[in-house]
């Protein structure tokens, strides 16, 4: 069985400027998985899986592991799109801009963690940025208006996004106490909510959740076959 820990999230105000609202549901228990993994399901307001969430788990006191993540420091130009559309990459970062397509872009950010701009290139070449401030970055091009992409550069290990079926796994964290933050790109702020503070044990047979203070026992809602 797998203690799924699930986020819940509805957007304020307007698409580009407000934050996400966050409240966390109980944990429900669903498929298997191993002990160590750390389970996530990010939902919006309606209950409907949400793509691309990126969900930031605060390390614990004395941890001294160094972001690093499976995937590419890379953020592609293709079919006139950012490719991932939502990247996560560690503090101190270089990132790839890869030019995919068969027209020139000039791709630049205004955001305050790491401003910056890169000068017209073409197709097959790439060029390269540093990241060196943890925080949003809002990426445009300058050439094609509708482009749009994110990068989340993250002082965190235990950092991932959330897929198509709003799910996510974090790897590594053993037993504690945690502070979960969630961002999406729907909203242009990070999100740290004050209730965000959860309990997680993967030392028990399928791994347990709880709100912290309360018995693991009273915040279990649900199970597979229940």
């Amino acid at each position: 069985m797998r203690n799924l820990l699930s986020l819940r999230v509805s957007r304020c105000g307007s698409l580009r400027s407000a934050p996400i609202c966050v409240a966390l549901t109980l944990p429900l228990l669903i498929s298997a998985t191993p002990a160590s993994t750390l389970p996530m399901l990010v939902v919006d307001q309606a209950g409907v899986p949400l793509r691309d969430a990126v969900i930031e788990i605060r390390p614990p006191a004395g941890n001294t592991r160094r972001p690093t993540f499976a995937w590419r420091n890379a953020m592609a130009q293709k079919n006139q799109a950012f490719v991932p559309g939502t990247l996560i990459v560690p503090l101190g970062a270089v990132v790839a801009f890869p030019n995919l397509d068969n027209v020139r872009h000039s791709i630049y950010s205004f955001s305050k963690p790491g401003p910056f701009k890169i000068d017209l290139y073409g197709q097959d070449q790439t060029r390269t940025q540093q990241f060196k401030v943890a925080g949003t970055i809002a990426l445009g091009c300058n050439i094609h208006d509708r482009m749009q992409g994110y990068i989340r550069v993250t002082d965190t290990p235990f950092a991932a996004r959330s897929d198509l079926n709003g799910l996510a796994d974090i790897e590594g964290l053993g037993r504690g106490t945690y502070d979960v933050v969630v961002w999406h790109p729907a909203s242009a702020a990070q999100v740290a909510n004050g209730a965000a503070n959860w309990c997680w044990n993967p030392a028990t047979a399928v791994g347990s959740w709880w709100r912290c203070g309360q018995a693991a026992a009273n915040e279990t809602v649900g199970s597979a076959g229940a």
